[in-house]
């Protein structure tokens, strides 16, 4: 699986952020266990996942053969899972919002192991630049 992180240099000087609804006291604990080196944002009411209208998955799709897989690989690399405490059925999304505030780019996932690949976001921004 292939990091954004690993990727900023190709991204910049485009700027990444994550979202969340982690509550606001938490997110410094959710940044480093993610080892995130960008800004993350709390929206514990919900308010940008309502605004891009990012729903909730059935419990098949969100435990699905591919999320499974998608946690073996994470395992096997070493990452520790921890217990959920957290809304493990909202569902998440990829956007690029261009220098104009109109959002270029949308990728409402459909279950947790649903994301677009790094080539395809970095495609994106390069389409919003010309």
């Amino acid at each position: 699986m292939i990091a954004v992180r690993d990727h900023l240099d190709e991204l910049a000087p485009s700027q990444v952020v994550v979202v969340t609804f982690t509550a606001a006291e938490q997110l410094r604990a959710y940044h480093d266990r993610l080892m995130l080196s960008f800004p993350i944002l709390s929206d514990p009411d919900r308010v940008f996942y309502r605004a891009f209208e990012l729903g909730r998955g059935s419990w098949r799709r969100i435990y699905s053969v591919g999320t499974l897989r998608m946690y073996a690989r994470l395992l096997r690399r070493g990452r520790r899972m921890h217990r959920p405490t957290e809304d493990t059925r909202q569902l998440g999304g990829d956007f690029i919002i261009d220098t104009h505030g109109r959002v270029a780019y949308v990728h409402n996932a459909r279950g947790p192991d649903d994301r677009p690949s790094i080539e395809t976001l970095i495609a994106a921004l390069a389409a919003c630049r010309e």
